[in-house]
């Protein structure tokens, strides 16, 4: 296997582009500067990202002493090497820009060309001139005499780049279930007939299930044989019995390590088979990259240099005071042999990559180097761009947005813990300012098998129903651990955010044809999503004015983005009650300009989830949400007429 080697920044081809001044006379600094080159992350540092077919605004400001008149133009060079130049219209002051769309995957680069065109500013100078009665014949001689070099002072922009992912990095309903635990049992309880450990044949039987509630992308927990020293019983108990299952987290036994199947689970040719089912739904699977290992990983004895030795000889568990993780070893990414271990854990994705997997979802991705998964995200997307990695990060803001500079498609997020109206503008606020929207891609999850919240533990039904109503329009990325969300599992171990017998360390059996499931409302708002485009990216997230604290209200409207899709491209209006127990009113005023209308419009407002409408104006409309009948309103926004005409 190749070692790895530290990334540097992409370098023009041999296309005659480079970032450099030209046509300056010698010792005459440049006359032009060109900034807020647009879009740019950290001057350049790190690369945009866009969804492939995107109709992307490439931008700059460029400015200079004096009346001169300024042309500017794009060279871009798309992923399969080919240059176009593309000239850029002055707008407003200085801003010069273009739109094209990106249709293809991979790495697009750019510069911004930027000159004064003296022959335009001589013509200009004329008119004006010859307007005022003024003689022209001093400027119409030197107009004839550079008609052969009509421009000069050009300068280049810094080098910029644009990942173009596939729509499902940004625009995607992921469910995650454990495939162990796909059967199906009369009475759970019964200890007299233990539940049978669930296969990948099972996961298969599952899938129509996922598909009939419109999701995208079926996401598996770890799927590889698990370690048996320090194995954790029901709840994180550090002593487990016979027959305990462990958790799917601890990696690694004598069956193997990571690019070894549980022998519970089935075989490789199961796994091909899983594979295969779920392209025929036209799903995708994700698959969970966990660079961890349990105490019984074939990696301890063959490579011992990849672990941290404690000075009484004894290997490092995994800590995060107060918890313990005894039964999981994490990597020493200080170790001397580094390289190798970067290579053996790129090996692991390519690995996955031959059997058909193209998402990954990356666990704990804070707890390693940010140079790591800068190198392996840029090698893997090389060698095929197709592949997402979906970041685990549930850690400070600031580390998730560096995971997302430094290559991760789509990032989870503090979602759920942002409960109130205030939490919640705040937080995907701060998410999206500055440059971080050309960067960073949230993903909102209700619950993950480590996440059950305050909120959710409350066990009632209009929880559960708003807090998907959130996670679904707000982020165009969204997921569900499911069964347990439609199901509303809401007991926890006290005092903590686990699941009570959690499917983490336990076997479990749920009955999908429960008459109480959200299995309804999950296919009604997924069938939203794929129907508004509006929903489809984040870019147009605009929270509206509520005069009830208690009630959120937000705006999308459709991306500029080239598709085959049939889809609307209405607005679409969400309004929350974050009170779960009592009846909210509110004021929301709906700014116009925020959903594309002109001032004074009357709109017809349909609610996608009961089909009621009403008829609303830009400026304040009234709503009540009744929790227990109607904790939510998601509305297209039609306009109707205006009140003048």
């Amino acid at each position: 296997m190749s070692e790895p080697d530290v990334p540097r920044r992409a370098k023009w081809r041999e296309t005659g582009v480079t970032p450099r001044r030209e046509g300056v006379g010698v010792g005459r600094p440049e006359r032009l500067v060109i900034t807020a080159v647009s879009p740019s992350v950290a001057s350049g540092a790190y690369p945009s990202k866009r969804a492939q077919n995107d109709v992307v605004e490439f931008a700059a400001i460029v400015v200079c002493d004096g009346a001169m008149e300024i042309g500017a133009q794009l060279r871009l060079i798309s992923p399969d090497g080919q240059q176009r130049t593309l000239p850029l219209t002055r707008g407003i002051g200085y801003t010069f820009s273009t739109e094209v769309a990106l249709d293809q995957l991979g790495v697009y680069e750019f510069v911004v060309d930027a000159w004064i065109d003296r022959a335009a500013t001589l013509r200009s100078k004329i008119t004006r001139k010859q307007a005022a009665g003024q003689a022209t014949t001093n400027e119409e001689e030197e107009l004839r005499l550079i008609s052969d070099r009509p421009t000069s002072d050009r300068v280049t922009s810094r080098n910029e780049r644009v990942i173009v992912d596939r729509l499902v990095a940004s625009f995607g309903a992921w469910y995650e279930f454990f495939p162990r635990s796909t059967v199906s049992a009369a009475n759970e309880s019964d200890e007299l007939q233990p539940l049978r450990h669930g296969t990948l044949r099972d996961a298969i039987d599952r899938l129509d299930y996922v598909r009939d509630l419109g999701f995208d992308i079926v996401y598996l927990p770890p799927i590889h044989p698990i370690g048996s020293s320090f194995r954790k019983g029901p709840e994180n108990s550090p002593i487990a019995s016979d027959g305990d299952v462990g958790s799917p987290w601890a990696i690694g036994s004598a069956e193997g390590g990571h690019c070894a199947i549980h022998p519970q689970l089935g075989t490789f040719a199961d796994f091909d088979d899983l594979v295969a089912a779920v392209d025929e739904r036209g799903l995708e699977l994700a698959m969970d990259i966990a660079f961890q290992c349990s105490q019984d990983h074939p990696w301890i004895n063959e490579h011992p240099e990849w672990f941290s030795i404690h000075p009484d000889g004894t290997i490092a568990y995994a800590e995060n005071p107060p918890k313990r993780y005894q039964d999981i070893v994490p990597l020493n990414f200080d170790s001397d042999q580094w390289r190798e271990l970067w290579a053996a854990l790129a090996d692991v994705v390519r690995f996955w990559m031959r059997r058909g997997v193209r998402i990954f979802r990356v666990d704990n991705p804070h707890t390693k180097p940010f140079k790591f998964w800068e190198w392996l995200i840029a090698t893997i997307r090389h060698e095929d761009p197709r592949v997402v990695f979906l970041s685990e990060a549930f850690s400070h803001p600031e580390v998730m947005l560096q995971l997302s500079r430094v290559g991760f498609s789509v990032s989870y997020t503090h979602f759920p813990w942002q409960h109130t109206p205030y939490d919640i503008e705040h937080y995907m606020t701060m998410m999206s300012s500055g440059d971080r929207s050309e960067f960073f891609r949230g993903s909102s999850w209700v619950n993950t098998p480590d996440i059950l919240t305050d909120e959710l533990q409350q066990g009632v039904r209009q929880a559960f129903v708003s807090r998907l109503v959130l996670a679904a329009t707000s982020s165009a990325s969204y997921g569900v651990y499911g069964p347990v969300f439609e199901l509303q599992v809401s007991a926890a171990v006290p005092e903590t955010e686990e699941y009570a017998r959690g499917e983490k360390y336990e076997l479990r059996s749920w009955d999908l044809d429960d008459p109480s499931s959200l299995r309804d409302l999950l296919r009604q708002m997924n069938s939203i999503r794929a129907r508004y485009s509006a929903l489809q990216h984040d870019r147009s997230l605009e929270f509206q004015r509520c005069s009830n604290a208690r009630i959120v209200a937000y705006s999308k409207t459709a991306p500029k983005r080239r598709t085959l899709v049939d889809v609307r491209d209405d607005p679409v209006l969400v309004v929350v009650n974050t009170d779960h127990w009592n009846v909210q009113e509110s004021l929301v005023t709906v700014v116009p300009t925020d959903i594309d209308a002109n001032l004074g419009d009357v709109f017809d407002v349909e609610d996608l989830l009961t089909g009621e409408h009403y008829e609303w104006k830009a400026g304040d409309n009234f709503v009540r949400l009744d929790p227990w009948v109607r904790p939510a309103h998601v509305f297209a926004l039609r306009s109707l007429r205006s009140p003048l005409g």
